[in-house]
């Protein structure tokens, strides 16, 4: 990589207090940001990335110290706790408030500082920043709606997504919202999915919930979201005791072990079938966490208009176009959370997204919303809007 390509992929500390400020419009109560961070509990199973993301917390941490005064906050510190497991899990009870160099492995962390409960971080910081390695994006909008905090959440942010961060964000917050006006209206979706040749539709159920808007701004309080971010999403009704969901279809995924096709009655994943290993992994997955194949979020990703490529990690490459969660939705409203897993270790809601570089076997044909009185819209063709 060339010194003005590295640079690219570089945040400034000049760069960082613009980010928080763009990010985090300022509020009079804003006096504290943490940095959250999780360390691996098991050395094993630590990576490159993970251990460059834990450095990268870290000196954003105490760059964000040396200019909170221009942000007119009276603290910044990093705050780092064991990992979970698995993405969108409950955090655990408790963390510690790092004062010195930050231990590689969770073993290390009570000598690195003082311990603090999430009780007492979530009542003391107004702002957040989370690059972690498992997603945080739930406990933290759950929490962010109790204690009113405002936060970002970056898990498996890499330096090759910095680009991502430097986007003209009032666009995409017009097109994001133009997606999120649709979904709101829909009653439902239609969507044609082609995997190796053969078509596929699934059909998604979008009566009684509002869809939410991912603009990578938090400019109101008790809010948390993904930054990078640029998309507009849906909780799928998942059904009440007496009004069914009416999702239903057929789902192909090329996983990367195989291609598989998920079965979709009421909303729930209740066969796969397939390519090995890939269907055996995932029908077992669903026998012990039949919660898993919930169909938690429809979403819709925009910045592959702006000129920006998939890195490799959910958290950027959701936003490049469609995607489909499986597993928890209440985090966004729905009705699927940590007491339907069988422990909090197996807790997930996983994107699959459809776009080439993903899923090289699947591709997008048509995406149609259907409105209460059986109107439809084709908003995506063969992968591009058709509304922009």
């Amino acid at each position: 990589m060339s010194e003005r390509a590295a640079a690219a992929h570089i945040l400034t500390a000049d760069d960082l207090v613009g980010l928080v400020r763009s990010v985090f419009p300022p509020f009079s109560g804003d006096r504290k940001l943490a940095m959250l961070v999780d360390v691996p509990r098991d050395p094993a199973g630590d990576n490159p990335p993970w251990r460059e993301r834990r450095e990268m917390a870290a000196a954003w941490a105490q760059a964000l110290r040396d200019g909170a005064s221009e942000l007119g906050l009276d603290a910044v510190d990093l705050v780092a706790y064991a990992d979970v497991g698995s993405n969108n899990a409950d955090l655990p009870a408790g963390a510690v408030l790092i004062e010195g160099p930050l231990p590689e492995a969770a073993d290390g962390l009570p000598a690195a500082g003082r311990p603090i409960s999430f009780e007492e971080v979530f009542a003391s910081y107004q702002l957040y920043l989370a690059p972690t390695e498992y997603s945080t994006t739930a406990p933290l909008k759950n929490a962010a709606k109790r204690f009113g905090f405002r936060a970002a959440t970056m898990p498996g942010f890499a330096s090759s997504m910095v680009p991502a961060l430097r986007i003209d964000y009032g666009l995409v917050a017009e097109r994001v919202g133009a997606l999120k006006r649709r979904l709101d209206d829909a009653a439902g979706a239609e969507i044609l999915l082609e995997a190796d040749g053969r078509p596929h539709i699934l059909a998604l159920d979008l009566r009684h919930r509002p869809a939410h808007a991912s603009t990578g701004r938090f400019p109101e309080a008790a809010a948390a979201g993904n930054l990078p971010s640029g998309e507009a999403y849906i909780v799928p009704f998942e059904g009440g005791p007496q009004d069914a969901s009416r999702s239903f279809g057929s789902l192909p995924v090329d996983t990367g072990r195989g291609l598989v096709f998920f079965t979709i009655v009421a909303n729930r994943a209740v066969a796969v079938a397939g390519e090995e290993p890939a269907a055996s992994e995932e029908a077992d997955h669903l026998r012990r966490e039949p919660a898993y194949g919930n169909i938690a979020e429809l979403g819709f990703g925009v910045l592959a208009d702006f000129g920006l490529e998939p890195v490799g990690e959910i958290l950027l490459d959701e936003k490049l176009g469609l995607h489909i969660a499986f597993g928890r939705s209440d985090h966004f409203g729905g009705a699927v959370g940590p007491k339907d897993f069988s422990s909090p270790s197996e807790v997930i809601h996983l994107d699959r997204i459809y776009i080439p570089q993903s899923q090289p076997r699947v591709a997008v044909r048509s995406v149609v919303l259907i409105g209460p009185d059986g109107t439809r819209e084709e908003i995506m063709r063969d992968g591009t809007y058709r509304i922009f």
